[in-house]
């Protein structure tokens, strides 16, 4: 089942994000959930089963100078190490892409980091439709 995420699974968001690569502390993942789950252009779905809680995405609705309608960037996707390849993060991806259209949006973006151990999920996107096509830069400040 996808459901919206809420306050009640900040331990279980804490542990995805260990799998995402982003070991994070219960606490910091509720002072970060508190503020993405009341802003209104965030959403968060979680995928959920019998057992519990086995993949997340994290998505923001936003708007671009050189377009007049808004898209929606995943700004986190996670599905537990034990449960790829089952179906999941194509069934996160769909239920974005869905919440996208109800926002009017016309297009789903992401980033999937350059590192060696993202390759399968580079795969994934693809395999999904999506088409990489741009270059990300950081500068931490």
């Amino acid at each position: 089942m996808i459901r919206e995420a809420n306050m009640n699974d900040i331990q279980v968001l804490a542990e995805l994000m260990g799998d995402l690569g982003y070991p994070t502390e219960v606490e910091n993942m509720e002072k970060r959930f508190v503020r993405i789950h009341n802003h209104p252009d965030y959403h968060t779905l979680i995928y959920e089963v019998e057992e519990g809680v086995i993949g997340m995405t994290g998505m923001i609705r936003a708007y671009r100078y050189e377009h007049d309608l808004p898209y929606v960037r995943v700004v986190s996707m996670v599905v537990k190490e034990s449960q790829r390849g089952q179906g999941v993060g194509r069934d996160l991806l769909k239920a974005a892409e869905a919440w996208a259209k109800d926002q009017s949006c016309h297009m789903l973006t992401l980033n999937s980091g350059n590192r060696e151990e993202r390759q399968k999920a580079h795969k994934f996107y693809e395999r999904n439709g999506y088409v990489g096509s741009a270059t990300g830069y950081y500068k931490n400040l």
